[in-house]
């Protein structure tokens, strides 16, 4: 496995090469944000282990760079071990994220876990592409994007939650309150009315015709449901 390791903290940084060249990877390291975006470039790594504080910028701010060119699993590893810096790196584009101190064993597992999953939504995507000549949709929460034949769909946060949602569910009727109840444990604020906000564009962006749509369905008097056929 080809790893980029950005980390400033020259020992641990070391210690984390050290360890991972014994397990058998291939590691690059570099000591800033703007080092680590040139190494992405030009090598195209396996996956990248990012410290939360480096020299130059701030590594949630740093992934959220990364994820404007690149979806390589990324693990970040702080001494922050407050819950929001976790959830707000995971929903910036951190893939997973490990408190320090750490068992050099566990990042081990979690990189080859990260790769695992990354390979597997590769494989099933082009499976998917493989067999289908009509539309197909694919939803990957790993990296928190939504596809249409291959091509990214750009979406909001909350329009991101519903898909995943409907997406987990095919055929299910959900209620306007179901979705509503689903969002408030992402800490989103949202009304009856806004989630028809927000299903019309979802509509705009994933349906051919959102006006007779084929993906997300609306079922009179109770809701929405989601067909991926």
């Amino acid at each position: 496995m080809n790893v980029l390791l950005i980390e400033d903290e020259t020992v641990l940084r070391d210690m984390i090469a050290m360890y991972l060249t014994e397990e058998g990877h291939s590691v690059q390291r570099v000591i800033s944000g703007m080092e680590g975006i040139q190494a992405i470039r030009k090598s195209d790594p396996d996956i990248a282990i990012i410290d939360c504080l480096l020299p130059d910028i701030n590594g949630i701010e740093l992934c959220k760079e990364i994820r404007q060119f690149s979806f390589l699993p990324i693990i970040m590893i702080s001494m922050n071990t407050d819950v929001s810096n976790r959830i707000e790196a995971l929903l910036n584009g951190v893939n997973d994220y490990l408190c320090k101190p750490f068992s050099m064993k566990e990042l081990s597992a979690r990189m080859i876990a990260q790769l695992r999953a990354a390979q597997e939504g590769a494989s099933h995507y082009q499976n998917r592409q493989s067999e289908t000549v009509d539309d197909f949709i694919s939803v990957d929460r790993y990296f928190r994007t939504i596809r249409m034949n291959g091509h990214v769909i750009e979406t909001t946060f909350t329009e991101f939650e519903i898909m995943q949602l409907f997406n987990r569910y095919p055929g299910r009727v959900f209620s306007r309150e179901e979705i509503i109840t689903y969002l408030r444990g992402s800490h989103t604020l949202v009304s009856e009315r806004s989630i028809d906000v927000h299903v019309t564009k979802l509509r705009n962006k994933i349906e051919k015709d959102p006006k007779n749509p084929k993906f997300i369905k609306t079922v009179w008097g109770i809701g929405y449901k989601y067909s991926n056929k």
